[in-house]
């Protein structure tokens, strides 16, 4: 045998570990992609769902600018997820050029609107940013948007992520609807307290 046949071989086996991990990762990521399971709706509060998502980012202070007070009927655990998910994403953009985060909501007619700002780089393009397994990022997986999209659109909304005009980085719109008693109440000028 040639006198490097251990070393070929442990670098052999090196190769093999990491492609055996690297298609676990990936078929791991294929079932979290088919397994979205239904929404279980309740009602949600928004400024205490934000709060709590901000308080979990240890990376970077996550500044929430509070919005109306505000009650969707959704997933609580799901839009969570969504939020975290958005929320990383700008605060791993931010990080990269020294910037910040921030979190707020408004009103827009029978939905809400949250959005998720950071001072990072921005998108060089935004077409491909909902598609599996597309990532901007080198270690990215790629489904982080996607379900982001899926969630959304479970609840009746939609997410978008756009530069943000006149400044530096992105922004993240998630849209959900208002709960029907909270839309009406909206209607007759009824506010929550």
């Amino acid at each position: 045998m040639p006198a490097d046949w251990r070393t070929d071989l442990g670098r052999g086996l090196e190769v093999i570990s990491s492609r055996a991990e690297a298609l676990a990762r990936f078929m791991s990521d294929c079932s979290r992609l088919a397994k979205m399971p239904e929404p279980s709706l309740a009602p949600v509060d928004i400024a205490a769902c934000v709060r709590r998502v901000a308080e979990l980012e240890t990376r970077l202070p996550v500044r929430v600018v509070d919005g109306p007070a505000a009650v969707v009927t959704a997933d609580e655990d799901q839009i969570e997820q969504l939020m975290i998910n958005l929320v990383r994403n700008a605060v791993e953009a931010s990080l990269n050029t020294g910037g910040a985060v921030e979190v707020t909501w408004h009103e827009l007619d029978d939905h809400v609107e949250l959005v998720v700002r950071d001072e990072g780089p921005g998108l060089p393009d935004s077409a491909n940013l909902f598609v599996p397994f597309f990532s901007t990022k080198p270690e990215g997986s790629g489904i982080g948007l996607f379900l982001c999209r899926q969630i959304a659109e479970a609840h009746g909304g939609t997410v978008t992520v756009d530069n943000r005009d006149g400044a530096p980085g992105c922004e993240a719109r998630l849209r959900l609807p208002l709960t029907q008693l909270e839309a009406e109440n909206r209607g007759r000028g009824v506010r929550r307290a």
